[in-house]
Parts: C-alpha cells; structure tokens; sequence
C-alpha cells in the first residue's frame, strides 16, 4: 500500500513513535514519514514556539534510528515546515543543515493572517474575508515557486475554518494548479479534518478539475497525530482517491533509508 507521507509525532522523547509505526502496518502501509511542524524563523503567532522540530530534529532522528529495526515499514525522516514570505533563505539553511528525506511546505500564517485560527475573523465583513483567503493563496503559489519543498500541504487551508470556509474561489485553485504544473513541487492529499464536523479531505473534492484539467498528481497524507488517527484516516483517504478517481503518484524520497 502507498506510504502515509504525513504523520505527526507531537513528542518529546521519541516514545510515540513505535505506536505511530504499528498503527500504519495495521492500516496497510509499507511506509510512513514522519513530519513533525518546523519553523525556520520566529512568527507573530507563537506557533515558532509551539513546534521546536527545529531545535530537536538531531533527538529525534536518534529516535526514529531506533524504531526502524522494529517495524517492516520503510520509515522517513521528514518535516512539514511553513513556508514564510522572505524567510526563504533561513528556510533553505535550515532544510539543507538538517537533511530530512523531504519536506511538506505549508502556509499557516501570511503576513498579519493566522490560517490556523478564527478568532481573528469573527468580526470581518465579506470582503475582508474574501481579502484574507487571497492573501492565503498569494502565499501558497510562492511556496510553491520557491522551489524548497517537495510537497505541498493541504493546500486550501482556509477551507477548514469556519469563518473562511466558502470563500475560496475556482480562480484560486486555478492559480496553484498552474504554478504546480510548471513544478517538481507534489500536492497533497490531506485528511486533517475527514473525520470532523467538516468531513472532507483537502484540497475541496470539487475543485480537483483544476488539478486534472493540468494533469497535476497528487500524494495521500493523513495528517495524523495519534495513532488512532491513522487507522481511521487511511482507509478514509483510499475511499476518497477511488471515488474521485485522483491521479496518485508514487513518491520516493531520494534519501530513503530503511
């Protein structure tokens, strides 16, 4: 079965790790990439100081050296970093230093927006909405054209969030399909939110047309953070991929070490 190229360990120590490992064998995997939040450089939004991959990646590459022996999965060593406008060489620094098998970008913040929480709109006309969800893809289109990352996360966050759900429009999805046709930059599949009050992969099933219209392909991620996430997003993801027909392609990080 095709790898989960997103799953979070959200750890310490490393300990989560085997748990992660056995509940990807049990959903059928035969390889699993582990790509905890990284952030280069500090944000507006605290989030640098929530998620410190980029102090503790040595610690837990340490880790992930001792679960392979114990698992049959081919396991990866990766990050999901958010893409930052203007940080793009600290971000550059920081991915060839530590060396990851490859790295998810994804937009969480952009300029004074937090893509992450919608305390910040609970007050915002239509149009100052429809501005921020613009902004959103102004920054996801120059992830993309940075060249720094070799997927790209779930890639309409907005749609996630309740005070931003539904003002993405096709225009904007056309505008990443393009960049993403002319790039070596592989899109996502994410089941973050399948099992929600949202209930549905990203990017919006009903936009794919633009991806395909492009012959844009994609990869799964579960974006798992516990075990139990995994099991469940899994098969969610393959139910998914088959009833829409999405084009998947096989990935294969240049640095795959088993």
């Amino acid at each position: 079965m095709r790898a989960d190229l997103h799953a979070h360990t959200t750890y310490s120590d490393g300990s989560p790790l085997p748990a992660m490992c056995r509940a990807a064998e049990r959903a059928g995997l035969d390889a699993v990439g582990f790509t905890d939040h990284c952030i280069a450089v500090d944000d507006d939004f605290g989030r640098r100081e929530r998620y410190d991959l980029v102090e503790t990646y040595e610690r837990r590459r340490e880790a992930i050296e001792r679960v392979r022996p114990r698992t049959d999965l081919t396991v990866w060593d990766a990050a999901e970093v958010s893409y930052v406008a203007g940080a793009e060489a600290e971000t550059a620094d920081l991915l060839a230093a530590a060396d990851f098998d490859y790295a998810i970008g994804s937009v969480h913040f952009a300029g004074e927006y937090d893509y992450t929480s919608s305390a910040q709109y609970a007050d915002a006309s239509d149009a100052e909405r429809r501005a921020v969800v613009e902004r959103y893809y102004d920054a996801v289109v120059a992830a993309v054209e940075s060249g720094l990352f070799d997927v790209l996360g779930h890639l309409d966050l907005p749609e996630r969030m309740d005070a931003l759900r539904g003002y993405s429009r096709e225009e904007d999805y056309e505008r990443v399909a393009a960049v993403l046709s002319e790039s070596a930059t592989v899109p996502e599949i994410n089941a973050g939110r399948v099992h929600d009050s949202l209930g549905r992969v990203h990017p919006d099933p009903a936009m794919l047309d633009c991806f395909l219209d492009r012959d844009v392909r994609f990869v799964l991620g579960s974006d798992s953070h516990s075990p139990d996430e995994i099991e469940r997003r899994v098969p969610a993801l393959r139910t998914v991929a088959d009833e829409q027909a999405i084009p998947v392609t096989t990935f294969e990080p240049a640095a795959v070490v088993k």
